[in-house]
């Protein structure tokens, strides 16, 4: 990987931090115990090791390039637009747990589901914002 890092490239990254807080939270969540959840659990975390330290570096190199003025205010654009939905998210949930459709382990799956899709979300919103150049 001797490329050049781009805003997109560190931006997609994060889809892959939502899914791992989203299999964190279901491995200290669940109500049950199978013998391959332990399997489960050390292959995910030496994942996560593995991928901090790839992107620690990519991260690293990223901070001695020239920076892309524009992408940086697309980004910032598509965080704005994010912060929004994300808000909007959070009341709903936090409404649905207060009238009791949501038990406290579901209120946290929809949050780190929420999360997870808005990640999803912020990368395409800031792709299709980076490609027109808006």
């Amino acid at each position: 990987m001797k490329s050049k890092v781009s805003l997109k490239e560190l931006v997609g990254t994060k889809i892959v931090y939502a899914l791992l807080l989203f299999c964190y939270y279901w491995m200290w969540a669940r109500r049950d115990w199978h013998d391959y959840y332990m399997s489960i659990q050390y292959a995910v975390a030496g994942f996560t090791i593995i991928f901090f330290v790839m992107q620690a570096d990519r991260i690293r190199k990223y901070s001695k390039e020239t920076k892309d003025e524009l992408a940086i205010c697309n980004l910032r654009r598509a965080d704005s637009i994010c912060l929004k939905i994300m808000l909007v998210v959070t009341v709903v949930i936090a409404f649905a747990g207060a009238i009791t459709i949501l038990d406290g382990v579901m209120a946290g799956y929809a949050l780190v589901g929420a999360i997870l899709l808005l990640a999803i979300i912020r990368f395409i919103i800031f792709c299709i914002m980076d490609s027109k150049g808006v």
